[in-house]
């Protein structure tokens, strides 16, 4: 990748939806330079997909969180499993430090929420954990 790949790429991630004219016109290079680029990306995976945004006061209001999960022994791919039959677990992550697995949950309300959590804890082989609530994002990289 080159400086006009990720030209290209901060524009859409500001509006996927952007005409190749329109992006050929700021990035000064012709509408088949940039269909060719965007082929290109998309071919390769570095663009995976384009999604659809919806404003926030549309979407029913949630709760997410972070929870970070440490592990007994050698549980973690069996809690990870578990963990993936969860609808409200959105994203499961392995990491280093005092916690082997975060997971982000999101459930559409606090009652809601409550209970995931009380069951998360229950998965056998999980010996502690912490959760924080999201409050407002303040940056999201899209």
């Amino acid at each position: 990748m080159d400086d006009l790949d990720y030209r290209l790429l901060a524009l859409l991630r500001a509006d996927a939806r952007r005409s190749v004219a329109s992006l050929a016109a700021e990035l000064k290079v012709s509408r088949a330079t940039v269909r060719a680029r965007i082929d290109r990306l998309v071919d390769s995976g570095v663009i995976a997909g384009f999604t659809l945004l919806m404003r926030k006061d549309l979407r029913p209001a949630t709760v997410r969180a972070i929870t970070m999960i440490e592990v007994e022994g050698r549980a973690a791919e069996t809690v990870i499993s578990r963990l993936h039959g969860f609808p409200e677990v959105r994203t499961v992550y392995t990491t280093n430090g005092r916690w082997d697995v975060v997971a982000e949950i999101e459930s559409e309300s606090l009652e809601a929420f409550d209970d995931t959590l009380r069951r998360v804890r229950q998965i056998a082989g999980i010996s502690s954990t912490e959760t924080s609530i999201l409050l407002s994002a303040r940056k999201a990289v899209l």
